[in-house]
């Protein structure tokens, strides 16, 4: 095992925080020049268990591949973006759509047509072109994704004979939703339940995403369907099940590693984390936030178990 340390801290968040201060990389004009093959490189974490668990998993992939790693830990997008740019942090986990709108709206501003989408192909297109100017390569996307999702109870959705969420459209039944209160607006939220799937949306219960508060809400018949994630490990734990989006509403976040171009766009870089698109399912991260969150494993252990038992790295 080469010396890696997850590191967050007062010191690192100042030295990211000078970098967003100086001239972007589009206003220098198109990056050129080989990618760069740096063999030490920092694996940006944006603080939360799947985010880490995402950057363990490449720090140990990359490793394996002989590079030498840390991880840095920076929760937001605002700093460590920039940081991905200047190259103080190499690689980060990403989410295809999110990122893609979040970057047109650094570029285009915050009024400017979202052009993430449900279409993955045009999405990651999308994305690549924002990226690019910027000094960045998005690597291809796996077939894990952590996307909006709405659950119901298995008993509700027992009795009802749901499934899909254009089976509670056709059920014509009063849905009282909980979510965050930007879902009374959002497209992919109430507006777009109504006007893709039918569902008869009453009301919006301003108790968040995913939340203990909002899960315990519809466990408890308060209200009938929670907006929560593909990845959410607690489900069961409430009873919940998830009615599939068969109608394709939610955006492609397919989880994608973006890099600097210039410090890991080698194909070393590119082939290590590849690896992880072969095996990686939105049900194995499900499983693995699990293990983090319900079981109090820490994340490194919890990586290196998966990456061990699918044969991606050596016992060590």
């Amino acid at each position: 095992m080469k010396g890696r340390r997850a590191t967050a801290g007062v010191v690192a968040l100042f030295a990211l925080t000078g970098c967003v201060t100086g001239p972007s990389l589009e206003n220098r004009g198109e990056v050129t020049g080989p990618p760069g093959d740096s063999r030490h490189l920092t694996i940006g974490s944006a603080g939360f268990t799947e985010s880490e668990l995402l950057a363990q998993m490449y720090a140990l992939l990359l490793e394996e591949a002989g590079y030498g790693t840390r991880i840095l830990s920076v929760t937001n997008r605002e700093i460590y973006e920039p940081a991905l740019e200047s190259g103080q942090i190499d690689v980060v986990p990403e989410y295809a759509a999110t990122f893609a709108d979040w970057l047109n709206a650094k570029v285009n501003g915050a009024q400017a047509p979202t052009v993430g989408s449900p279409d993955l192909t045009a999405t990651m297109t999308a994305l690549r072109g924002l990226a690019g100017p910027r000094g960045l390569s998005v690597l291809d996307a796996g077939k894990a994704v952590d996307q909006n999702a709405f659950a119901v109870t298995a008993a509700f959705a027992g009795e009802h004979r749901l499934r899909t969420l254009s089976d509670l459209g056709a059920a014509k039944l009063p849905v009282r939703l909980a979510a965050g209160d930007e879902c009374v607006q959002r497209p992919y939220c109430a507006p777009g339940l109504r006007k893709t799937y039918g569902i008869d949306i009453i009301g919006v219960d301003p108790k968040g995403v995913g939340t203990t508060q909002a899960k315990q809400a519809v466990q408890s018949g308060q209200d009938q369907m929670v907006l929560t994630t593909t990845t959410d490990a607690t489900l069961d734990d409430f009873g919940l099940v998830l009615l599939a989006d068969d109608k394709r509403l939610q955006n492609a976040d397919h989880i994608v590693p973006v890099v600097n171009r210039s410090r890991a766009g080698s194909e070393g870089v590119t082939t290590a984390l590849g690896r992880l698109n072969t095996v990686l399912t939105t049900a194995d991260l499900a499983h693995m936030n699990e293990q983090v969150d319900s079981w109090r494993r820490l994340p490194e252990d919890v990586a290196r178990n998966y990456l061990r038992d699918r044969n991606l790295i050596s016992a060590r």
